[in-house]
């Protein structure tokens, strides 16, 4: 029987709460319901009191009520909430946890939910997913559906939403659980790639490759979202090493462009000791919206125009410069393994003779200062063809797979013979 955890605010949503409660047990499932209402008041079935969520956190659930200072009570209940859902996913006692309500109920749901790890069915229902999701969902697998009517009682309306959000989190609880209980065969060692529309050629042949050594490969879209899942779940210890070709979100963190993933970009996999493969995929590019949202300051630089919703701007040498210093800090910084390769022939489908930011002296300033800032113990590959070319791409994957098996970071599980 696959468990569901219900965490909500039943002082103020319990009737709501209530109702999927008693349609999940219709649908066979077990239910936790975890109440973080800071009044602590409720006639439904509970079976974590608010006050054990608030002394989670080290508070006192009466006393936060009393000091009438609602910031500091959300704050106490959501890092005890957290620390509840944690705990019950430990324990085996979560395959699916689900929310219902406002903008706080969201917030306090979204910092449980993120803490859980990937593929462990989450779902908030919530009059805010009809909006500006990211503060919610993060670089999470949260999902949100809207109820299209407040949650304020059950109706016509919200007893139809809410009835569907308690048979999908049924359906993927039931399915995680299955999952769990039935891991099949040891997983492949799991390597992190990171790619773009102008890096992609030489990504899918780096892909092919380690998928012949026996690696799976999880492609991120350098958009700068996808630069932050990965770092996630490097972080999270899900990764096994990374091929990061496409390092283009930090051109746009330096030069003030729409898809950076953040100053920490670069960092994770240094900090958790795995092997990384690392190269200049997209540093010609800086990216923002349509061509009427460029910068008034940026109007003169070499732009391209990628699609209707998308400009590119062509780094200059001193913004290229600038990140290869930067790049060599980040790296330097790496308790792991570290391979650099560098595409003397240009960084991207765009940095080729006759097309548009091909410049090989802002190149040659890129290149110059990654080399002259990086310490003397990460190797550096060199190779005078542009970052496209199959080979490149194919030397950068049987790069990371001799790091890989020296470094044994899970190397036992492939061989150079199985290409």
């Amino acid at each position: 029987m696959p468990t569901v955890v219900l965490l909500g605010t039943l002082d103020t949503k319990g009737a709501e709460y209530d109702f999927v409660r008693e349609r999940l047990l219709e649908l066979g499932c077990g239910v936790i319901v975890v109440d973080a209402g800071v009044m602590g008041q409720t006639r439904y079935p509970v079976d974590v009191a608010a006050d054990e969520v608030a002394v989670a956190a080290g508070a006192d659930r009466p006393r936060l009520a009393a000091a009438n200072d609602r910031g500091a009570a959300m704050a106490a209940m959501c890092e005890g909430a957290a620390r509840i859902v944690a705990r019950l996913h430990v324990e085996g006692r979560l395959d699916g946890i689900l929310a219902l309500g406002g903008s706080g109920a969201a917030t306090l749901a979204s910092a449980a939910m993120r803490g859980l790890p990937v593929g462990v069915p989450k779902l908030i229902v919530s009059t805010m997913a009809s909006g500006d999701t990211r503060p919610y969902v993060g670089e999470s697998d949260i999902a949100m559906l809207y109820p299209v009517v407040d949650i304020a009682g059950v109706n016509r309306v919200s007893a139809q939403i809410l009835d569907n959000a308690a048979a999908a989190i049924a359906g993927m609880a039931a399915a995680y659980e299955r999952r769990t209980q039935d891991p099949g065969p040891a997983s492949r060692p799991l390597i992190a790639a990171t790619m773009f529309g102008v890096t992609t050629p030489c990504v899918t042949v780096a892909k092919e490759r380690l998928e012949a050594l026996g690696y799976e490969v999880l492609v991120f879209h350098a958009t700068g979202g996808g630069g932050r899942a990965m770092e996630a779940l490097i972080r999270s210890g899900a990764i096994d090493g990374v091929l990061d070709v496409t390092t283009t979100e930090l051109a746009d963190e330096v030069g003030g462009g729409v898809l950076s993933a953040g100053p920490d970009r670069l960092e994770a996999a240094g900090a958790a000791g795995i092997p990384q493969v690392v190269s200049v995929g997209a540093l010609d590019m800086i990216n923002f919206g349509p061509l009427e949202t460029i910068p008034e300051r940026y109007r003169a630089r070499t732009l391209h125009v990628h699609n209707a919703s998308v400009t590119l701007m062509r780094t200059t040498p001193g913004e290229n410069a600038q990140l290869g210093r930067l790049i060599a800090r980040k790296l330097n910084q790496a308790r792991g393994p570290v391979g650099v390769f560098i595409p003397t022939g240009g960084v991207s489908m765009i940095d080729a003779p006759g097309q548009p930011f091909h410049d090989p002296e802002a190149d040659r300033a890129l290149f110059d200062a990654l080399r002259a800032d990086l310490r003397a113990e990460v190797d550096v590959v060199e190779l005078p063809v542009n970052i496209n070319d199959p080979g490149f791409g194919s030397a950068m994957a049987d790069r990371l797979h001799e790091l890989m098996v020296a470094s044994d970071q899970r190397g036992a599980a492939v061989t150079s013979g199985s290409a």
